[in-house]
């Protein structure tokens, strides 16, 4: 199981080396995109299927993309995704507990799944002469879900959640950041669910989610590999065409309403050093300014170069690491959070005001041209190495294609291409200011125990 939050990911050395080259390499106009290559198929149900042949290895990837997140859970519910992706391992009522992944792993295959905010995957890896298995065993469990153990499994979620949260202060401060940024819309509460919530959660709630969010309405598919893309449509059609669907899922209406001052939280908690988060309200890629604010964010913060790295982790000394980016593919306005853990003795305040005064130097001063070709260079290369996965490849197609339409993956490049030093500078203006702005801190209560009790039953995924 993974969660995620937000992307602010760290890029290898190598990147940075190679930017420019990368840079010139994509300005040929002889580049095709990934999305003209896409087979794509609307089935009876309104399953929607994407297929695409790589044949850089003979492996092939199958996704399988629910629209269900913790976005679309109540008050009283939250939780009941991650549970659910948990459950689908269970059992169906043809497959018992576990069975799904001891027969991909005989065919040489791994499978796992995450949920997030906005949608759950479940995915297999595998060669591509036993892309069938996958196929049919995804195919069973989207029809005939019929989890075993259901406290069992509740169980070790909630250890999770303890053991990944409750227990880890950055995680937990993190959750407190969003709770009290979002007062309306669902991204308030956390993809694992309040503890009270998921320890009230009862089989029936699972079965009844189930019916509703895992219909082929409500579902896509992306396969990526060395096969037949014909075939393999054929394939996914004549396993998925006959499910029939549930319920239509109800749409997400909450609006979040405009920030008008900083909001504050503070985290008493054992942890070994204090650290803070800040975030900020953005818009996500269906706003022009998204692509401003990623530039922003490697400006900010990523490699050894960048000004917040370089002034407080080098020049200064002051936090162990700092970090600051935003998850532009989220399906609502999302956050642009700056995060960092103080070194012993240095003070959150203190670490705040230098923040502070480098975002009002982007504010206030345009970038430099060297500065932001270099920021290009980066998320350019970053997109372009992530096409020699199968793997990233499908998870690229699958997140645009539920924004909308997965042939907005081949302007990412453009996007970033087209930011000017004037954009950087207006989004740091617009969105990076106090009034839109929470805070929370980390205050250390005592140093933190990473012995734990662990897991008394089960096993995370």
């Amino acid at each position: 199981m993974r969660i995620t939050y937000f992307g602010n990911h760290r890029r290898l050395a190598l990147v940075a080396a190679l930017g420019i080259i990368i840079c010139v390499a994509l300005a040929l106009p002889a580049r095709a995109g990934m999305a003209d290559a896409v087979k794509a198929q609307t089935l009876a149900n309104g399953l929607r299927v994407l297929v695409l042949e790589n044949h850089k290895a003979p492996l092939a990837t199958f996704n399988v993309f629910y629209r269900v997140g913790s976005r679309n859970e109540q008050f009283g519910k939250t939780g009941l995704s991650h549970l659910c992706e948990h459950l689908m391992f269970k059992g169906t009522k043809k497959v018992g507990p576990e069975e799904f992944s001891q027969i991909i792993q005989q065919h040489g295959g791994e499978d796992n799944a995450f949920t997030e905010s906005d949608f759950t995957d479940y995915f297999e890896t595998i060669n591509k002469e036993h892309l069938d298995v996958p196929i049919t065993l995804e195919a069973d469990r989207m029809a005939n879900f019929e989890p075993k153990d259901f406290d069992k499994e509740k169980h070790v979620v909630l250890e999770e959640r303890r053991l990944r949260t409750d227990d880890n202060p950055e995680d937990a401060l993190d959750e407190m950041v969003r709770a009290q940024a979002y007062v309306a819309h669902p991204y308030h509460w956390p993809v694992i669910g309040w503890f009270h919530d998921v320890d009230g959660l009862t089989l029936a709630d699972a079965m009844a989610y189930h019916k509703i969010y895992y219909s082929p309405q409500n579902a896509l598919i992306v396969a990526v590999g060395d096969f037949d893309g014909d075939q393999v449509m054929k394939q996914i059609s004549e396993a998925f065409a006959g499910i029939k669907n549930g319920p239509k899922a109800p749409p997400v209406t909450e609006v979040e309403p405009p920030q008008e001052g900083t909001r504050r939280v503070e985290l008493r908690h054992a942890a070994n050093l204090p650290a803070f988060e800040e975030a900020y309200h953005v818009p996500n890629l269906t706003n022009p300014d998204a692509y401003a604010l990623e530039i922003a964010s490697e400006i900010l913060s990523d490699g050894q170069s960048s000004r917040l790295y370089k002034k407080l982790v080098i020049d200064k000394q002051m936090v162990v690491d700092i970090g600051a980016g935003y998850d532009m593919t989220s399906f609502d306005p999302g956050l642009f959070v700056v995060s960092a853990q103080m070194r012993p003795g240095v003070t959150a305040a203190d670490t705040q005001i230098e923040v502070e005064k480098e975002i009002a130097a982007m504010r206030e001063t345009p970038v430099g041209a060297e500065e932001l070709q270099k920021a290009k260079n980066l998320e350019q290369a970053q997109f372009v190495f992530g096409q020699d996965s199968v793997m990233r490849e499908a998870e690229m197609l699958g997140v645009y294609e539920m924004l909308g339409d997965y042939h907005m993956v081949d302007k990412y490049i453009d996007g970033i291409d087209k930011v000017t030093a004037a954009d950087v500078q207006r989004v740091a203006k617009t969105y990076l200011v106090a009034t839109n702005m929470t805070e929370g801190v980390l205050v250390p209560t005592g140093v933190l125990n990473h012995g734990g009790s662990g897991l008394s039953s089960g096993e995370l995924r």
